[in-house]
This record gives C-alpha cells, structure tokens and sequence, in this order.
C-alpha cells in the first residue's frame, strides 16, 4: 500500500467505509473554532471541503450551520454520495494536489484526507491552501502528531497515511502566511485526532 493507491481503494471501497463512518460528530467542537474564526462566519461562510468523502457527517454539520460547501473528491463514488447526501452542495470531483478553483474560500477543511498524502505531496499542497484562502479565512486539517508514514484500514482494506513533523508543518504555515490559532496532538476529546487550525493572514 502506498500513498498513490488511495484513491483506487477508496472508489473501490468507498460505499462501505461510508456506512461504517463513525458519525456521532466527535468533530463538532473544531468545526465549531473553524466556523467562528472564519471571516464570515455570521453568515453564509463559503467552506473548500477538500477530500469529502460522502458528506457525512462533518459536511451535513456545515450545512446546517448555513455553510455554503463546496465538496471536493477525487473518486467518483463519494463525490456521487456527497452529491447525494448534500444535494445543495457543489461538488468537483478533482485531485487536490492539482486544484485549481479560481475561487477563494472563507474556510478551507482536509478533515482525514490531507494525510493520505504523502509528504511530498503534503508540502504541495500550501500554495493550494494560499492560492484558495479569501483574506483571514480559516484553513483546518488533521495530521499525525509525529514525522513518518503508517498503514491504518479502511472497510477491511489497507490505507496509507503520512505526517510531517510539526515544526515543518508550523514552518509551511507560516511560509504561506498562515497564523496558527490552535493545535493540538492527539485530542482527547476528538477520538485522538491531531487537529490544525490557521488563519490567512494575506489578502
């Protein structure tokens, strides 16, 4: 299993995996940061969902905080499940690696997908970020909380992941004139997940 083989086991598998997702929302409270230090965020905050699976349930959250989501997926099964789920979202079936919207966003979310980069591919990906970011929107995405690559398993089937080191990640942030409003390594209190959240300082 290597990072190039994730999007294949995800059309493959994808249908299972989000029925087995877990969805009682653990996430909410990040979701909740993201929103509020967005620069829209008392009204229709544009959201980049990059990697969004079906939809469920981090989208369905977003969109019933009044999120205007633009769904975002490299395989068609979920890109069709997200259309399903979310049917007032707009969803691109695209590669985030090579993204190009044309379009800036008020919040930008790699929630369990920016890691199945590799961290080559990881390190491309904050132009992107930049190049989608309306002034001080809010960038949020998860990592591992150490350097290295790991094999973890989706629907029965293996998946890769990878993570840079933190002070690399910090380094690209601020590269890309991101300010970090929050980190934490392996939440407790979100299912151990380590959660990034920025701010765009540009624009």
């Amino acid at each position: 299993m290597k990072a190039e083989d994730v999007i294949a086991t995800y059309e493959r598998v994808g249908a299972v995996w989000a029925q087995q997702r877990n969805r009682s929302l653990m996430e909410k409270a990040w979701l909740d940061r993201m929103l509020t230090a967005s620069p829209r965020a008392t009204g229709n905050v544009r959201v980049l969902d990059l990697g969004c699976g079906s939809g469920q349930p981090i989208g369905a959250y977003l969109a019933d905080r009044g999120a205007a989501l633009t769904g975002v997926d490299a395989t068609q099964t979920l890109s069709t499940l997200y259309a399903q789920n979310l049917p007032g979202a707009e969803v691109v079936q695209a590669d985030m690696r090579s993204l190009r919207l044309d379009r800036e966003f008020d919040a930008i979310i790699g929630w369990d997908s920016f890691f199945h980069l590799s961290a080559e591919d990881q390190r491309g990906m904050f132009p992107i970020f930049a190049a989608h970011a309306a002034p001080r929107a809010t960038l949020m995405f998860t990592s591992g909380h150490i350097a290295g690559e790991a094999i973890g398993q989706i629907a029965d089937a293996p998946i890769y992941h990878a993570s840079l080191a933190p002070d690399e990640y910090r380094r690209l942030l601020e590269d890309h004139d991101f300010k970090i409003l929050r980190y934490t390594p392996e939440d407790p209190d979100c299912g151990g997940h380590t959660v990034w959240l920025a701010q765009y300082q540009s624009g």
